[in-house]
């Protein structure tokens, strides 16, 4: 997901994609580990979606203050 898309949402929204963000991630993980997933360059991608993800919600948590 691109930063500007992320900052379009309200800080509700973007918790909320933080936490769908993790729970994809655990699933891959799992799928990893099971030697399921093909794709594995899926989870660089994913991870660096939720440091994007919280990043910018840092940012407006400040913004706010």
């Amino acid at each position: 997901m691109k930063a500007s898309e992320l900052r379009a949402k309200d800080v509700a929204a973007l918790k909320k994609e933080v936490t769908d963000l993790l729970k994809a991630h655990f699933g891959l993980r799992m799928q990893k580990a099971t030697q399921q997933l093909t794709n594995t360059s899926v989870l660089g991608k994913t991870r660096r979606d939720i440091a994007r993800a919280k990043t910018i919600l840092a940012e407006k948590k400040g913004a706010a203050k």
